[in-house]
């Protein structure tokens, strides 16, 4: 029950941040937050919105079948966000968007403004639907089974929750419980950590000493081509994560386009993307101290890294503080990425989809609309219940990202116009190609696309949008 009860103290005191941003809220606030938010609030609270509930739970397991490797990726992370500060930002301010799917229709047209919008909703919706499922399963069999509360009472609580904080002051507001929530997500991993060295018996700086002696902390991989875990390969594809998955989503993008300038959202972008090397660290090294804590005590290690962290705080081993610290922790992650994907569906449907930006009662309407769509595409999860339904939707929103890759690189990289209206038959057709091409190289050659699959069907969907396109008129000065 104090489980419950610090859960709703949690809240409250999110609702009391939205009490006091929210004042003389009008579509502007909601969408852009005026364009006055501090570019240091937004770079701290964007790493909190970019570690979901399920990276809390997976990066700490993590270590149980790749080391530290993934740390690589993270290397990544800093390259594609200088990427994004530098390339998508400054296109996205000159054109003083308010969504980054405007752009296309500026360059490209209506049809494939409409693409590129429906992309985003259709992938959003559902990738957020499921992350939020997998947190709302954890919390339901380590916390309110207990006191007896149903799976569909924790769903559709937990999204009004997410909907009475942001139904007024949208993207202002997030700004503000961002920066908190990262503040409570990284307060109860580092008690977690000092709790779990604690139990090993070791102070902040023996622990510091035993994690970086174990086996388990090997970072690089450079002596094997062919493994996933090769550097070259985690490095790439985190650069490539980050232009994709956050400069062209506008979950992501929404809160750096609040800042008051160009060069403050550069600012943000850049801090926050150095911040995701130290953050992640600290996530592998609680993995490592509980592997050895399992070690010590003899327990049986999960047959999934997923588990790993769950094991414990719900074992009672680490004591009634740590389930606590665990519940405010994936309560954080988990409500700092939900509360900005909701924000983001309402304000792309407004602006992008039914062009109703000024309209103040429809946009709270839609944005009520859409929550009751979010707790229903989790409440579907849970009734297939099926673990490979969940990772092909996870996949199938991967694929959706390569049209929208497609789409900007064309856009932003030639001087050509497209035709007609091909645009939505060539970011349907991609993805389908790279499905069967990926079938085939499994089936003939053994071999298994990774992440690779992405850039091949942002250059399929390139590929056919040159197909449909004509060179760029000029007009010549008389």
């Amino acid at each position: 029950m104090e489980i419950v009860l610090t859960i709703l103290v949690y809240f409250a005191a999110l609702y009391l941040f939205s009490r006091l941003t929210n004042k003389g809220a009008d579509n502007e606030t909601f969408f852009r937050g005026n364009r006055k938010s501090p570019w240091y609030m937004v770079a701290f609270g964007m790493v909190g919105a970019s570690i979901s509930g399920v990276t809390f739970v997976s990066v700490p397991g993590m270590v149980m079948r790749s080391d530290m490797t993934y740390l690589q990726t993270c290397l990544g992370f800093i390259l594609g966000y200088a990427a994004v500060a530098f390339i998508l930002l400054p296109v996205y301010y000159r054109h003083n968007l308010t969504t980054i799917y405007s752009y296309l229709g500026e360059r490209l047209g209506r049809s494939s403004y409409n693409t590129g919008a429906w992309f985003f909703v259709l992938s959003k919706m559902t990738g957020a639907a499921v992350r939020f499922y997998v947190v709302c399963i954890i919390l339901q069999r380590f916390v309110f089974d207990d006191v007896g509360l149903p799976f569909p009472v924790t769903v559709v609580g937990m999204v009004a929750l997410i909907w009475i904080y942001t139904r007024r002051g949208g993207i202002k507001t997030l700004v503000w419980t961002d920066t908190f929530q990262t503040t409570c997500l990284f307060t109860a991993l580092v008690l977690i950590i000092v709790n779990v060295a604690g139990s090993l018996g070791l102070g902040l700086k023996d622990a510091c000493h035993v994690v970086s002696e174990s086996s388990m902390s090997r970072i690089f991989v450079f002596d094997d081509v062919r493994s996933t875990q090769y550097f070259w390969k985690q490095f790439l594809s985190g650069i490539f994560i980050v232009i994709v998955m956050t400069g062209l989503d506008q979950d992501m993008m929404q809160k750096n386009l609040t800042c008051k300038s160009l060069r403050e959202a550069q600012k943000d972008m850049c801090t926050y993307g150095f911040a995701f090397v130290p953050a992640n660290l600290l996530f592998l090294a609680l993995g490592v101290l509980l592997v050895m804590l399992a070690n010590r005590e003899g327990v049986e290690l999960p047959s999934s890294g997923d588990e790993l962290l769950p094991m414990f705080a719900a074992s009672g081993e680490l004591g009634n503080m740590v389930l606590v610290m665990f519940s405010i922790g994936i309560v954080a992650a988990s409500f700092s990425s939900a509360d900005s994907a909701l924000t983001s569906l309402t304000t792309c449907c407004c602006v992008d989809i039914f062009r109703r930006s000024d309209d103040e009662v429809f946009r709270k309407r839609v944005h009520i609309v859409l929550a009751v769509v979010f707790a229903v595409f989790i409440l579907a999860f849970r009734m297939v219940n099926s673990t490979s339904v969940i990772d092909a939707i996870y996949i199938m929103c991967s694929y959706t990202y390569g049209p929208l890759l497609g789409l900007f690189a064309f856009a932003l990289f030639t001087r050509r116009n497209v035709k007609g209206r091909g645009v939505p038959v060539v970011a349907l057709l991609s993805p389908c190609l790279c499905f069967a091409v990926d079938q085939i190289a499994r089936q003939s050659f053994g071999y298994s696309f990774g992440y690779e699959l992405l850039m091949l069907n942002g250059g399929l969907t390139f590929a056919g949008l040159y197909l449909l396109s004509v060179k760029e008129k000029r007009e010549v000065a008389g």
